[in-house]
């Protein structure tokens, strides 16, 4: 299954950003802790050109702390860039954000020069949760449903400190297939674009391969060589009570209990990938897309040709 998700509204997102880029010191991207590469968006390296990046993993009370500190360092060790892990917890994110912008732009944040930072990152990664908590009040609607932000904002965080709010925006074509798993697990992605139940599955074939003592603490399961993600989503349903006639499972709902459960950190801190897992993902992901495009153009070749709009490639050695 190819994931795709690219609501109307992101498309005037993506003008958006290009048109306010043009006035801005540093691009804050927010990324969710549990998913850093994945949660990414490779659009914004060609919206935002070289400007300074901040890399914000939020979610970070959420996701494996080994291996936030990993993706910190990844991100830290890219030039023009800085990271740092925020969540819930923190009392001061506004603290943090403000002297990390100054880093990457010493010489704004005045009166005369103030700063000026665009903030975005994809749908339901706690952006407007986030900005409420930095104004101190109800600024920005939140919700647990992707795309609830659908406007541009401009906050005030401090004198001389300018923040421009964007709604959440993925990107029109998803080559990952893993990413594409992983960011309908997070709920980046509307529910109508998924099945709950390939998306559980590929979730426990992770689970059961890197968090296999999380999944038999909460689930009261043994995982063994022989656990499948099929076999593994079949017990948890019957342990839960997710049981329809004559014994069958309901799979549907044992699928939204686990991705419930992952979303709700209930499974205990995950992060679905490592910086090295998720290079590996994207060049493979990068190498089929590019074999798709070469039987793309050779399928549009070959329809110019029938319709006499383009000559037929001569052959060598004919007469």
């Amino acid at each position: 299954m190819a994931i795709q998700w690219f609501p109307g509204h992101m498309h005037l997102t993506k003008k958006a950003i290009a048109e306010r880029i043009k006035e801005i010191d540093v691009v804050i991207e927010l990324l969710d802790a549990r998913l850093p590469g994945s949660s990414a968006n490779p659009m914004l390296a060609g919206l935002t050109g070289a400007k300074p990046a901040l890399k914000v993993l939020n979610k970070q009370d959420l996701a494996d702390p080994a291996r936030t500190a990993l993706w910190l360092a990844h991100y830290n060790s890219q030039p023009g860039t800085r990271a740092i892990g925020l969540d819930a917890s923190m009392s001061t994110p506004a603290k943090a954000l403000i002297e990390a912008c100054h880093a990457l732009a010493p010489t704004r944040g005045s009166m005369v020069k103030p700063m000026r930072v665009l903030i975005c990152g994809i749908p339901n990664v706690g952006k407007s949760t986030l900005i409420n908590t930095l104004t101190g009040k109800r600024a920005t609607k939140t919700g647990d449903e992707a795309g609830v932000t659908k406007v541009e904002q401009r906050l005030v965080l401090a004198d001389g400190f300018y923040l421009w709010d964007t709604p959440g925006m993925l990107w029109p074509r998803i080559i990952v297939a893993k990413s594409g798993y992983n960011l309908a697990a997070s709920g980046a992605i509307g529910r109508n674009a998924f099945e709950e139940e390939e998306v559980a599955l590929e979730l426990l074939d992770y689970l059961i391969r890197h968090y296999p003592a999380m999944l038999e603490a909460r689930y009261k399961v043994e995982i063994t060589p022989q656990t499948t993600d099929e076999l593994l989503l079949e017990e948890i349903g019957r342990k839960r009570g997710a049981v329809l006639s004559k014994g069958r499972i309901n799979l549907q709902k044992a699928a939204e209990i686990v991705i419930y459960e992952f979303r709700a950190a209930t499974l205990g801190r995950i992060t679905l990938e490592t910086p090295e897992e998720f290079d590996m993902a994207l060049v493979a992901g990068q190498l089929l897309d590019a074999e798709r495009q070469v039987k793309k153009d050779k399928i549009e070749t070959d329809r110019l040709i029938r319709q006499k709009k383009l000559p037929r490639p001569v052959k060598f050695g004919s007469r």
